[in-house]
């Protein structure tokens, strides 16, 4: 009885034992609380109000056609995943809005960025703009990118890192996707209209490896922590052409600020592979080629890259950071060159090298995983060193007749700008400023190549001037310089070259400031009319006073009488000594002002052109009513209704610069590359 009793309370013993030393397992093993983690993460209710809020951008093409359809598609599987997520589309273009109605406030659309003449948008723009929004996480992603519920686990198990961080994931390509979306968004169905589970498709996702990290299909997340992204201004790169996912990692990398991690093998996303990615751009009623769109953009962007080449610190190659895998149920992250693995609880990204996964038993599985994302790396590799050679200058294709019908309004007018590269960030000014107007017509001739490949950087329609005098001097070329009487004869003949083709002009110096949109109001004066802003200083008198017509703002209609006449203008201002605005005044109004009718109008009598001298409270010059040494200049001229106010009577450019700066006309911020209206 008593062996029987002594065995009995062994047996209880020993279970007591092993129930203590199983539950001290489960305490102690990372890989079973792991596990369990892991389950939850990706188990996680749709619109959970503990998950982050994810703000995704994107900046898609028209929603019309095909691309319409595919770009439908990846967004509203953006939007199934959960609903803390908020998408934010970069357009200007009206298909945008009507395709985002019917989400309310789960998708906006925000114009408000820097965008090219052909409306792509640049990058650097994009990331400005997205400071100005509040969310945990922040995501860059293609328009046509479709993603999967692991999107979602993923970013939830890199928001509980305990440091800022940035994470890149490249897309895979599938030439055929026989799924859709139900109308709901919430399911995936086949075309017999049964649901498919996601494992399913992400089954499928992993047998297929055909990507392109060069290609630029790469989504980009980040955590709203204290660090930015990196240390160094970013570059104007255009937006969807590639180059610009490898310098911001680059750059982050090197800066240090955040740890930097690709979670390509976690992240199921994927496009279907087609050749019109980018295609015809839509400026106003014209269509743009596909083939001249991506030459004008891709040719600039490549020189972007050749020009900031020497910034990036390191050649882009991906096999060196650091992955974030799922092996074996868990979410590790590995260095795949170094073969080592890191635990989930790490502290910073120094410290990681210290704390390599020792437990041989689960180590075995991960080896086997990360050997077999190693052998892959090779492949998926991508190197920018083609991309950073030196290019030959820029020398697109756009002439001045091909830019014209892109360019001009249903009116068929432009406005014209003249100018050279010392007046580069005036240029800019101008361009912000008509931007803002929501003024798009206009185009830059360039007097040098400098100005030229500068204003194709800034995405601006620009051609060059095969005539343009040489060795134009970049601080002296004010008014009254030889340099000055060079150039200002180069835009006379630029308008008569534009009239001829069919098309109205309305020429502007970039030191004009504009208020409001001229354009009805000069439309209004009528055929055989040339208006012009009148250069005279004294507040009371006729206006159309000898020499007395500024050449730098007039409006000239394509008709036969105004041909004719600037035909006589240039010809004239060839010939003299004197800058071009002489011979304006001289060849319409007569030398002494022998054609003046009243107060403010010349008539000239064999092409009956006549010359309507401009409302100086409406078009004031510089020296008009002092406005310039005004307190405030912009309420002063807002308060007579003026519509442009003229920074010349002032002698040199850096002063004609600093006047303007300081008076708070200015829209242009030259240490972005940004309009300050799109800085957030």
């Amino acid at each position: 009885m008593k062996a029987f009793q002594v065995g009995l309370w062994s047996v209880w013993l020993s279970g007591f034992v092993l129930i203590g030393l199983s539950l001290y397992s489960t305490q102690r093993l990372p890989t079973l609380k792991d596990r369990i983690r892991v389950t939850k993460l990706d188990q996680e209710a749709v619109g959970d109000p503990d998950n982050p809020k994810i703000t995704i951008f994107s900046a898609p093409s028209p929603f019309n056609g095909s691309v319409g359809a595919r770009q439908s598609l990846a967004i509203r599987s953006w939007l199934a995943l959960s609903a803390q997520i908020i998408v934010v589309l970069f357009s200007q273009d009206p298909s945008a809005v009507s395709f985002a109605v019917p989400f309310g406030s789960r998708v906006l659309v925000e114009p408000n960025i820097d965008f090219t003449f052909l409306g792509t948008p640049f990058f650097h723009s994009m990331i400005a703009r997205s400071r100005s929004f509040t969310s945990d996480i922040f995501v860059v992603i293609d328009p046509e990118t479709i993603l999967l519920p692991d999107f979602i686990s993923t970013l939830n198990y890199a928001y509980e890192l305990d440091r800022d961080w940035l994470l890149v994931a490249s897309s895979r390509n599938f030439s055929y996707f026989p799924y859709y979306l139900d109308e709901a968004g919430k399911h995936w169905q086949r075309g017999d209209g049964k649901w498919v589970r996601t494992q399913e498709l992400q089954e499928l996702l992993s047998k297929i490896w055909r990507w392109n990290r060069c290609e630029g299909r790469m989504l980009m997340a980040w955590n709203s922590g204290d660090w930015p992204l990196h240390t160094g201004v970013l570059p104007p790169f255009l937006y969807g052409k590639g180059i610009h996912n490898h310098w911001v990692i680059n750059e982050a990398v090197s800066s240090e600020l955040r740890f930097v991690f690709d979670a390509s093998w976690t992240i199921s996303s994927f496009h279907l592979n087609h050749q019109d990615h980018w295609p015809n751009g839509i400026v106003g009623d014209s269509r743009v080629s596909d083939i001249e769109n991506r030459r004008w953009e891709y040719v600039g962007n490549s020189h972007i890259g050749a020009l900031y080449g020497s910034l990036l610190y390191r050649e882009a190659n991906y096999s060196s950071l650091i992955k974030l895998l799922k092996c074996s149920g868990q979410y590790v992250f590995t260095n795949t060159t170094e073969k080592t693995v890191y635990p989930y609880g790490y502290q910073s990204a120094r410290s990681l090298c210290k704390r390599r996964i020792l437990h041989s038993w689960w180590k075995k599985r991960i080896v086997a995983c990360v050997d077999a994302i190693k052998s892959l790396d090779k492949i998926l590799d991508c190197s920018l060193k083609d991309q950073m050679r030196p290019s030959a200058p820029l020398d697109l294709s756009f002439s001045l007749e091909s830019l014209l019908p892109l360019i001009a309004d249903k009116n068929k007018t432009i406005v014209l700008a003249v100018a050279g590269y010392s007046y580069k960030d005036m240029l800019m000014n101008w361009v912000c400023r008509l931007r803002r107007l929501l003024i798009t017509n206009f185009m830059i001739c360039a007097l040098d190549q400098e100005t030229y490949s500068f204003s194709v950087l800034q995405g601006l329609p620009v051609f060059k001037d095969p005539l343009a005098p040489n060795n134009i001097s970049f601080n002296d070329c004010h008014f009254g310089t030889e340099c000055f009487q060079r150039v200002t004869k180069v835009k006379s003949r630029m308008v008569l070259s534009i009239l001829k083709l069919g098309y109205n002009v309305l020429l502007s110096d970039v030191d004009v400031y504009w208020f409001m949109n001229p354009l009805p109001l000069l439309h209004s004066l009528g055929p055989a009319v040339l208006g012009a802003q009148s250069d005279e200083f004294n507040k009371t008198g006729p206006i159309n006073l000898p020499r007395r017509l500024n050449s730098g703002f007039y409006f000239a209609r394509s008709d036969n009488s105004t041909i004719a006449a600037m035909e006589k203008v240039v010809k004239h201002a060839a010939t003299s000594a004197l800058s071009e605005q002489p011979s304006f005044y001289d060849t319409l109004c007569g030398e002494g002002g022998s054609n003046r009718v009243g107060d403010n109008r010349c008539v000239e009598p064999e092409t009956n052109l006549t010359v309507h001298f401009l409302d100086r409270n409406l078009f004031p010059n510089g020296a008009y009513l002092d406005l310039w040494r005004k307190k405030n200049v912009k309420a002063a001229c807002v308060k007579m209704g003026c519509f442009v106010l003229h920074n010349n009577w002032i002698g040199g450019r850096l002063k004609k610069l600093e006047r303007q700066v300081l008076s708070g006309l200015w829209d242009y911020d030259s240490s972005t590359r940004m309009c300050l209206q799109n800085l957030p």
